[in-house]
C-alpha cells in the first residue's frame, strides 16, 4: 500500500513504536495541540489514534469519519466506547500484557512499604528522628495475599508472591480452572477473599459488576491488621467506604496508584495519613513496559493498515461482520 496514514499519538510515548510505522504514517503528538479537547476535536483528520487515557467516547467517535483503529497503549478499555467504535467499523485493540511485570512489582511494592511502614520512616529520618522502634513492620512471608482478579497481571504477582513464601488466593469467575495453577487456590465467592486474606491486590478491569465492588464489608472482613492494595482503577474501591475504615481502624492500610477522579484533587483524606501509601497511576511506567506497549500499539496499527485484524482486538466479531 502507498496510502499515508495520519495517526494521532499520547503526549507521551515512547518513539520506538511510532518510529516503526514511519514508512506509512504520519504521526501526530496530542501534545502539538493546544489540549487533548483541541486534539481530538480534529479526531477526522485521523486514520488511527493510539490512546493512554484520552476518553474516545461516542461524541468524539461521531467526528470520526476517517478513523479506521483505535490502539490502546496499555490493555484497560474504560476510556474507549467500544460499541460506539464497532457500530462505525473501528478495530479497537490493546496491548495486553505488555506492563504486566511492572504493574505485579508495582504492587508488590506498595505492599511491601506499607508492611514496613517506609513512607513516615522515611520522613522521620530526613526530620531528624531515628527511633527505630516506632516503626516496627512486619514479614510478607507467612502472609496470605488475595488477588481479585486473575489476569496477566495478577499472574506475575502471584509468581512473586509465592517466590516470597505467601499463601495466594484469587477470586475470578471468568477464568476457568484449569487456568489457574496449583500454587493458587481459587475461592468459592468474593467474600471469602477478603476474609480469608491477610492483604487482597486487585487486578480486575473496571465494569459496570467491578464498579465499587470493594467496599465496607469487604474492608471489614480485611481486617485491623489488612492491608488493601489497588493498581487497577480507582473506581472499583468506593473511596469513602476506604476512608472511613482506615479511620475508624476497621482496616490496617492501603497502597493506592489508581483513584476514583484522577488527580484526587486537593485535600483528600487520604493524603495525610501515613497508613496509606499513594503513587500517581505510575504501576506501568517503566521504560521496559512504555517501550513495548509503544511497539505493540504501532504494529496494530501496520496490521490493520494491512487489512488485518489484530490478535488483541476485542471487538472483532463486529468487525468481522461489518466486512461481510
Amino acid at each position: 500500500m502507498s496510502e499515508t496514514w495520519n495517526v494521532l499519538l499520547p503526549a507521551e510515548i515512547d518513539p520506538s513504536g511510532p518510529e516503526s510505522i514511519a514508512d506509512f504514517a504520519h504521526c501526530t503528538n496530542m501534545d502539538e495541540y493546544d489540549s487533548v479537547g483541541a486534539a481530538l476535536e480534529e479526531i477526522g483528520r485521523y486514520e488511527a489514534v493510539i490512546t493512554r487515557t484520552a476518553t474516545l467516547d461516542a461524541a468524539v467517535l461521531n467526528r470520526a469519519d476517517r478513523l479506521r483503529v483505535i490502539a490502546k497503549h496499555g490493555a484497560g478499555l474504560d476510556n474507549v466506547d467500544i460499541e460506539a467504535a464497532s457500530r462505525r467499523g473501528i478495530v479497537v485493540c490493546n496491548t495486553p500484557g505488555a506492563n504486566a511485570r511492572s504493574v505485579a512489582e508495582h504492587a508488590v511494592g506498595l505492599l511491601f512499604a506499607v508492611r514496613r511502614n517506609l513512607r513516615p520512616a522515611d520522613r522521620h529520618v530526613r526530620t531528624g528522628g531515628w527511633n527505630r522502634a516506632a516503626f516496627a513492620g512486619r514479614e510478607l512471608t507467612g502472609d496470605t495475599l488475595g488477588l481479585f482478579g486473575f489476569g496477566a497481571i495478577a499472574r506475575e504477582v502471584a509468581d512473586l508472591a509465592t517466590a516470597m513464601g505467601q499463601t495466594v488466593l484469587t477470586y475470578d469467575p471468568y477464568v476457568a480452572d484449569d487456568e489457574i495453577p496449583a500454587r493458587v487456590e481459587r475461592v468459592a465467592d468474593f467474600p471469602h477473599l477478603f476474609e480469608q486474606s491477610d492483604a487482597v491486590s486487585i487486578h480486575a478491569p473496571l465494569t459496570t459488576e467491578t464498579r465499587h465492588a470493594v467496599s465496607t464489608d469487604e474492608l471489614d472482613a480485611l481486617g485491623e491488621s489488612g492491608v488493601l492494595v489497588n493498581t487497577s482503577r480507582g473506581p472499583i474501591v468506593e473511596e469513602a467506604s476506604l476512608v472511613e475504615a482506615l479511620e475508624t481502624g476497621a482496616l490496617g492500610g492501603a497502597g493506592l496508584d489508581t483513584f476514583a477522579e484522577e488527580p484526587p484533587g486537593e485535600d483528600h483524606p487520604l493524603y495525610a495519613r501515613d497508613d496509606v501509601l499513594l503513587t500517581p497511576h505510575i504501576g506501568g511506567v517503566t521504560h521496559q513496559a512504555l517501550a513495548r506497549m509503544s511497539q505493540r500499539a504501532a504494529t496494530n496499527i501496520r496490521t490493520v493498515y494491512e487489512g488485518g485484524i489484530p490478535e488483541s482486538t476485542v471487538n472483532r466479531s463486529a468487525i468481522e461482520e461489518v466486512g461481510t
